[in-house]
């Protein structure tokens, strides 16, 4: 995967690259394309953007270090998932973070436990959809019926002190799999809570994300007895009832959505709550 290579410390070869090539690394130029492998300092987590066709050049001169200050560095890809958030997570950057979803169609989250309802084509196309800040973070269950039972109290009190957007997975008895991306974690509220990050999704079969039309704000709201998630018209584009087993998807104005399952009103086999954090 990488090989390492005694080249100095990240000063002197930050200062090196900028002197060989200064239209891929000055500062302020934000833009670099196709951006496939990186130059990392091991021990500090310190690492350059790579583009492809620059790597065998540069693999060259470091094999034959014009600096002699010298440790631990290396070249590596960016398509191992773990790899790739231990590089994303890390504070110390040197460089602007890639996209890796629009980059590198083989990466995929990390997830903190497995899924039942997610396969890697799910997880791949819902990441893909979800905010900027949510990238290069891991994925980590908060509820489960298979779990925790099906009771929307207990969903409302394993997110009590979370302070991160979540995402519903709904497989119903269709073996239909849907739901929903909130800004903000659920919670029991008098009014709705949220921001246009919202989205409703299905795949039914093929994958559809239905984002916040700009109509109205009735993104997401709760109590004891029910979970909504859009409004405004006839119905809610979700609902769940207080035993997470039945359900409704309706077209509404929040998100100009169509029903997510293949019926209306459907019966839920399966459920699972994600959040996204550092």
């Amino acid at each position: 995967m990488g090989v390492a290579y005694s080249v100095g410390e990240v000063d002197h070869l930050y200062t090196f690259f900028v002197q060989w090539s200064p239209e891929i690394y000055t500062k302020g130029n934000k833009k670099r394309r196709h951006p496939h492998y990186l130059i990392r300092e091991k021990h500090q987590k310190h690492f350059l953007v790579v583009e492809k066709n620059k790597v065998a050049v540069i693999n060259k001169l470091l094999s034959n270090p014009v600096n002699p200050a010298a440790n631990n560095w290396e070249i590596i890809t960016v398509k191992d998932p773990k790899r790739r958030l231990s590089l994303c997570s890390s504070e110390d950057s040197e460089a602007e973070e890639p996209d890796y979803q629009k980059e590198d169609d083989d990466a995929l989250p990390v997830l903190g436990d497995e899924s039942q309802l997610m396969d890697d084509y799910h997880i791949k196309r819902l990441a893909a959809h979800m905010p900027a800040r949510t990238q290069c973070y891991p994925w980590q269950l908060v509820y489960s019926t298979a779990i925790h039972g099906s009771s929307l109290k207990t969903l409302y009190r394993n997110m009590v002190g979370l302070d991160s957007p979540v995402l519903l997975v709904i497989k119903d008895m269709h073996q239909k799999v849907f739901g929903a991306f909130s800004s903000d974690p659920f919670k029991v509220s008098k009014y709705c809570y949220g921001t246009g990050e919202t989205f409703l999704f299905s795949f039914n079969p093929d994958f559809q994300a239905y984002r916040w039309s700009g109509e109205n704000s009735y993104f997401v709201s709760g109590n004891l007895e029910s979970l909504q998630i859009g409004g405004g018209g006839g119905g809610f584009g979700l609902w769940l009832d207080a035993d997470l087993y039945h359900g409704s998807s309706f077209s509404c104005p929040t998100f100009h959505n169509e029903s997510l399952s293949t019926q209306e009103d459907f019966v839920v086999q399966d459920l699972e709550v994600w959040t996204v954090q550092n």
